[in-house]
């Protein structure tokens, strides 16, 4: 095992591919009654990878299709359950990690896929490590960036105040929405307002929910960015508070450190930031520790976002490489 440092800073390029369009778009009917959007890019008959975008609730975004060269794979992107072009939108009914690692051997079965690249970041990188727990037979390597676990220690570390030590301001207006006699559990507080019969109410506290975590996705946030749509923050907060509530449904907390077993032989390419403020470096490294098949790049400069130039530029590296 061997932790690779990185000496891309925030001012250097990303190498990013340019943008693509898709070459095949689908709604795919799943049980529970949702349906799932998901679209292929690049080179029909290229090496086949699949994202996991983050939230969960997030969605998938043009920009995602960027990091894989498109004369060499074939992208496979879809927007998860309540989300992005998927609907339901923020439904939480049949909505689970396992509906969703379910899912994706859906999509891997109609597109007739062997093996593919399982490529996520945040709790995409939570939800790649459950789907290559479960199927490793069908991961030819991970590519995860930002990792997160869904441990209560991270959850404590997000919603109890950890970041909130480091960024008071946003962190007052987040958990000053809420009574003070409530504020030793904001996540269960959220949750009262998100999913109440108030639909203005479960927007004003979607769009509080989104917020923070949005000022702290970057290290350097520069000028105000827009406010995300209605429609966005709520599938968002509702869906990140629903798993996060539920400690992401998975078999008791730890459970992805105590199963590294089953992924201990496939490669494992791990991207973090060094002041990532919402998935902190300390479970990236945890989780190097325990896989004897990674490398871990800390990129000096950079905080969570697969935007920030020195991860996106670590990101496009890892995927040329595993070209051949």
């Amino acid at each position: 095992m061997k932790e690779n440092p990185s000496h891309s800073g925030a001012g250097a390029r990303s190498g990013l591919y340019p943008p693509l369009e898709p070459f095949r778009q689908q709604v795919m009917e799943m049980p529970g009654g949702h349906r799932v959007y998901v679209e292929q890019c690049g080179r029909p008959d290229g090496a086949p990878v699949v994202v996991l975008h983050g939230g969960p609730g997030g969605g998938c975004s043009p920009g995602m299709r960027r990091f894989f060269d498109p004369g060499h794979y074939r992208a496979i992107l879809f927007d998860q359950r309540g989300c992005g072009r998927s609907s339901p939108n923020a439904c939480v009914e049949n909505n689970t990690t396992w509906d969703l690692v379910a899912d994706i051997e859906r999509i891997r079965e109609e597109l007739k896929v062997d093996r593919w690249v399982v490529f996520g970041g945040s709790w995409g990188a939570c939800l790649a490590l459950v789907y290559a727990q479960t199927h490793p037979e069908r991961v030819r390597a991970l590519v995860l960036r930002g990792v997160f676990t869904m441990t209560k220690a991270e959850l404590d570390w997000f919603y109890g105040g950890g970041a909130g030590g480091f960024w008071p301001e946003p962190w007052t207006s987040f958990a000053q929405m809420i009574p003070e006699a409530e504020r030793h559990d904001l996540i269960g507080a959220y949750h009262r307002r998100l999913f109440g019969a108030d639909q203005a109410e479960q927007i004003r506290f979607a769009r509080a929910w989104a917020g923070w975590e949005s000022a702290l996705a970057v290290l350097d946030p520069g000028e105000a960015r827009g406010q995300p749509s209605s429609a966005y923050s709520l599938a968002f907060a509702r869906l990140e508070n629903h798993y996060f509530i539920n400690g992401g449904f998975l078999d008791g907390d730890g459970h992805i450190l105590r199963n590294m077993a089953r992924i201990g032989r496939i490669p494992g390419h791990i991207v973090q930031g060094r002041y990532d403020m919402i998935c902190p470096p300390h479970t990236a490294h945890a989780l190097h520790q325990a896989w004897p098949g990674s490398t871990l790049r800390m990129v000096t400069n950079a905080g969570h976002a697969l935007s920030e130039p020195g991860i996106s530029a670590e990101l496009v590296a890892i995927m040329d490489a595993l070209r051949g």
